[in-house]
């Protein structure tokens, strides 16, 4: 697998967000789906990753700088077809190495409470995060949990 820099113009790049956005209308309320639509991953302050096996997109995962020294995961997501085969795991390594080449001291992300989360929640655990308190722009909600790590 090999994961590149992404202008998220491709169409399986675009169908894979797309799918993300549809499966939170599913699992959260509309006002605590924090997931950002194709333009706004096109930001700035965004920098997009997609990973590949062969020319099968396997997964995509974002970094958004909050500060010159905070950043935030953002989506994180695995194709239907690469499930359990450590997707998300080479690009979350991936998304925390490039943080700290940045020289962030901390890196931080929203996902939900629910049941249907608890592997993503899981997989940050594994990885050291921990749960915090709101940050950013985000405010409490019984939907969604925050969970930061010290770089």
């Amino acid at each position: 697998m090999y994961i590149k820099i992404d202008d998220v113009t491709g169409q399986q790049v675009i169908s894979l967000v797309n799918e993300h956005l549809h499966s939170m209308t599913l699992m959260s309320p509309p006002e605590s789906i924090h997931a950002l639509g194709l333009e706004r991953l096109r930001g700035p302050e965004i920098t997009f990753w997609s990973a590949w096996e062969g020319d099968e997109l396997a997964g995509c995962g974002a970094l958004k700088e909050l500060d010159s020294r905070h950043g935030e995961i953002k989506s994180m997501r695995t194709s239907a077809s690469h499930l359990r085969k450590g997707v998300a795991k080479q690009v979350l390594q991936h998304i925390i190495e490039e943080a700290a080449k940045r020289g962030y001291e901390r890196l931080s992300l929203e996902t939900g409470s629910m049941a249907s989360f608890e592997p993503a929640r899981k997989l940050y655990e594994s990885f050291g995060f921990q749960y915090c308190e709101p940050f950013a722009d985000y405010v409490e909600d019984p939907n969604s949990v925050f969970m930061t790590k010290r770089l």
